[in-house]
């Protein structure tokens, strides 16, 4: 079955909630951040305002089909029609206009300076060209060529690094050094993680009988700005984060109930999620995400192709991984779990896909 955006009752509270008026949004919460997080829902909320008509107010979509393999309601939140094909936007923008809000505090011009697999390159290239600021993104040599294309096509100067970690890390501090710049880091700097939960705010705004959202985790900036956001609006719901299990070191940090890290440079068709969870993103994971599914390469591949071919939309691997996970029996043995979850929100996070790579897998 094709999937359809959300049923009609659903249609006027989308139109009703655009200007974050719903009482929904005005609970009597704290605003503060919780110790040891370097984001707030006050920041979530002020991403908003920032980058509100900037970025896609992106829809939901729903399958019957999808509905009876996961034997639940489920919403797909389509970022990958996102601004830049992903929800990298949304924190990019955030982050260059708080650069820019600041502007007098630098001394002269500044530029930005990120790592990227493609997406968050993509996403920071542009929302510098919006504010005329120069972005130089360090991109490993194996990122998909429509992603480096793409930084290019933004106006971003694209300097190719080592496909590991710390190739990328090393390869940013050069252009740091050698341009005065500033690194908006892909998932640890707050004012990132602070856009990404913009994600959670139109999700329960376009449907707030949700009671689970689940997302793909890399670094967890995306995954902890949805969890601060989601978890303030409705603390009953339940946040998961999914990841290959080829790529596995969130669902090992929360095992092991302390940020691990991987001794191998993860291979993984999902290249968006090989980084691994941070400093800034570990506190609010371990604190605020419920539990965490890991997924195989096949599921992946599958849950993607499902995607394309019942909802016909055009997402990427790393989309495919929540799908995986929500389909899959791991979701009802995922940890805080219970049969009251029966409205399941997840994040299709992108759709930059190299059809000359996808095509050879099927």
């Amino acid at each position: 079955m094709n999937c359809s955006l959300l049923p009609r009752g659903f249609k006027t509270n989308i139109l009703l909630q655009r200007n974050l008026s719903p009482k929904l949004f005005q609970k009597n919460m704290s605003d503060g951040k919780k110790q040891g997080h370097c984001v707030s829902y006050a920041d979530v909320k002020d991403a908003w305002k920032r980058i509100e008509g900037r970025v896609q107010y992106t829809p939901i979509f729903t399958s019957t089909y999808l509905d009876k393999l996961a034997g639940r309601r489920l919403f797909f939140k389509a970022e990958n029609q996102q601004k830049t094909g992903s929800f990298k936007i949304r924190g990019a923008i955030n982050a260059v206009a708080q650069l820019c809000e600041n502007r007098e505090k630098l001394e002269g011009n500044f530029c930005v300076v990120t790592h990227s697999s493609g997406n968050h390159g993509q996403a920071l290239a542009k929302a510098a060209q919006l504010y005329n600021v120069p972005a130089f993104i360090a991109v490993p040599s194996d990122a998909p060529q429509c992603k480096v294309d793409a930084i290019k096509g933004y106006g971003g100067t694209v300097v190719p690094c080592i496909p590991t970690l710390q190739g990328r890390i090393d390869k940013c501090d050069e252009l740091v050094k050698e341009h005065s710049g500033i690194i908006v880091h892909p998932n640890q700097t707050p004012a990132v993680i602070a856009g990404q939960g913009t994600i959670a705010m139109e999700m329960l705004q376009q449907n707030p009988d949700l009671d689970a959202i689940i997302a793909p985790v890399g670094g967890g900036g995306m995954i902890s700005g949805i969890a601060i956001a989601a978890k303030e609006i409705k603390p009953s719901i339940k946040v998961y984060a999914a990841e290959p299990v080829n790529a596995n070191d969130c669902y090992l940090s929360k095992q092991n109930g302390k940020l691990t890290h991987l001794k191998f440079t993860p291979k993984t068709i999902a290249d968006a999620v090989k980084a691994d969870i941070g400093t800034n993103t570990w506190p609010i994971i371990r604190d605020m995400v419920d539990g965490v599914i890991t997924v195989e390469e096949e599921e992946i591949l599958q849950a993607m192709k499902l995607v394309w071919e019942r909802c016909k939309l055009v997402i990427e691997p790393t989309s495919g991984v929540g799908v995986a996970a929500v389909i899959s029996q791991k979701f009802a043995m995922a940890k805080n779990f219970d049969e009251s979850v029966k409205n399941v929100g997840i994040v299709l996070c992108g759709g930059n896909i190299d059809l000359s790579v996808i095509s050879k897998l099927f």
